[in-house]
């Protein structure tokens, strides 16, 4: 170690010193090196707002999503085919998900989850909303939003096509 501390960090006078702002988003930089000081990961849903959360999104599921998006499978020899959506929880994220079928021998899974909307929880009835891009990067689309007015704007707007 170093005199400021900080493994592999020279000492030029700033001693080693976090500092917060606002230029920084709130992440703390020490001497040129980004350390993470916490977020949103922390809010989990007790398990009764849980159950109640995962019904709201299945029936989404069941009763929009799958009847407009999936209504019938078609398999496909030469490409990737949709045979199911769904969702899960990962920590307090829900992601809606498609799942593909490929009937080539030559890939290493049959199938496969490709995840199209996220629902961040935050608090009680206040969920983030994000759709997933083809880059493999989530786009924050709305904050602060009630369970009905995500699960409403999965359905209607043209980000969140599963397939």
């Amino acid at each position: 170690m170093t005199k400021t501390g900080l493994p592999g960090v020279a000492d030029s006078g700033l001693k080693g010193r976090l500092e917060a702002s606002e230029t920084t988003g709130g992440a703390a930089v020490a001497r040129g090196i980004w350390t993470y000081v916490g977020g949103r990961a922390g809010n989990k849903p007790p398990p009764a707002e849980k159950a109640a959360i995962t019904a709201a999104c299945e029936r989404l599921v069941a009763e929009v999503l799958r009847p407009r998006f999936l209504p019938e499978v078609r398999p496909s020899a030469r490409f990737n085919y949709p045979v199911a959506i769904g969702g899960k929880w990962h920590g307090n994220k829900y992601r809606f998900f498609t799942r593909y079928h490929s009937d080539d021998p030559a890939f290493l899974a049959a199938e496969f989850d490709a995840p199209f909307a996220r629902l961040d929880y935050v608090g009680r009835d206040c969920f983030d909303l994000l759709w997933h891009r083809h880059t493999g990067e989530w786009h924050r689309v709305a904050e602060g939003l009630s369970l009905a007015e995500a699960l409403h704007r999965i359905a209607s707007e043209p980000y969140f096509r599963p397939c």
